[in-house]
């Protein structure tokens, strides 16, 4: 264990296979995440069963990958430790019901806090409640498992029956591979908000914004609809993997000096202090439940806004230039392997 961060970091010799032992792991779902997780802990000799619904498209691929497939009540019925890894608008249903074949003891594991946290869960009081999250689709936890490589996680635990809530997780860590990188414990509040707040200002909402800005403001000035793609959209990802290998001083030192003094002066310029006072309201959404309440309630209205919205991007023209210039170049990634991924991510399973 390191000393060197602020909050506990646990590796392989931190965590101890052992505490899976004799137990069996009910993994909800083989989407995204859930077929990474069945599959490794499979692999790292976990007894495992998949819960899916009889007539889910996913049954037959688990079967063909050796993993034993119940429906998701009998699947708990017989777990010890039960990982739910479906989408988060469905995990209420599901967890009501399972909710009947949970037994003393016995554990409820998410890979996000988000239902935990907004009280649209609530486990009884005689289960332990912990999380595990990898950092990373669950496409990418396969592929570093497989190459006996590592994803960073997080664990995080919410209740604490048996007062060994913490060592489960960590063996459970262990199992899908996040502790050949490190895991860093969390809590759900934390865990929830962060993600939330990222995925909200920065990540998927405020870069996407921007580029959609950049490129809108070239093209109207009369700039090439493709030099404007690749000027705002296509090198983002050299930068971003430049920050991702060697953080922000990384990226600055493998950039030319032109584009680092241009990125240091006009930077804050375009982002200013507006766009902090915008961040700070919503986060303040994040953490006072007001995202969560909208989202459930736009799912519990069939999705109105979120289909319009997402209509309306899928519409945006630089989608269209996207769509035709990538189909003239050679990518490092497959087709396919985009497509099984995107399939992956948007299973209900």
């Amino acid at each position: 264990m390191t000393e060197k961060f602020t909050t506990e970091v646990y590796y392989d010799e931190d965590a101890d296979g052992s505490h899976l032992d004799g137990k069996t792991v009910a993994v909800l779902g083989y989407g995204s995440q859930g077929h990474a997780h069945a599959l490794n802990l499979h692999e790292s000799g976990v007894d495992v069963v998949v819960g899916l619904r009889e007539d889910s498209s996913s049954r037959a691929e688990a079967e063909e990958a050796g993993l034993e497939v119940a429906t998701p009540d009998d699947a708990a019925a017989q777990a010890d430790v039960v990982s739910i890894l479906v989408p988060d608008t469905v995990q209420p249903a599901v967890f009501e019901a399972i909710e009947p074949e949970l037994d003393e003891g016995d554990t409820v594991q998410f890979a996000h806090g988000f239902n935990i946290h907004y009280n649209q869960i609530e486990p009884p009081e005689y289960v332990d409640v912990t999380m595990v999250a990898p950092k990373s689709p669950g496409h990418l936890v396969r592929r570093n498992y497989e190459r006996d490589q590592g994803t960073p996680g997080l664990i995080a635990v919410y209740q604490d029956v048996s007062g060994g809530a913490k060592e489960e997780a960590l063996a459970y860590a262990k199992g899908i591979g996040c502790t050949r990188a490190g895991v860093i414990e969390t809590s759900f509040k934390e865990e929830v908000e962060t993600d939330l707040f990222g995925e909200q200002a920065v990540l998927c909402g405020g870069v996407t914004s921007l580029v959609k800005h950049g490129y809108e403001t070239l093209v109207d000035a009369g700039y090439s609809p493709e030099m404007a793609y690749f000027e705002c959209l296509n090198e983002l990802k050299l930068i971003v993997d430049l920050m991702y290998e060697g953080g922000l001083g990384g990226m600055w030192d493998s950039v030319s000096d032109t584009a680092e003094y241009g990125g240091l002066t006009e930077g804050d310029e375009i982002l200013d202090d507006h766009v902090r006072e915008n961040m700070e309201e919503t986060l303040e959404r994040v953490q006072n439940g007001e995202f969560a309440r909208e989202w459930i309630a736009e799912n519990q209205a069939g999705r109105p806004s979120y289909t319009q919205l997402r209509a309306a991007e899928k519409d945006h023209e630089i989608e269209d230039v996207g769509a035709r210039l990538r189909e003239l170049f050679a990518w490092e990634e497959s087709e396919s392997e985009s497509a099984d991924e995107q399939e992956r991510v948007n299973a209900d399973d």
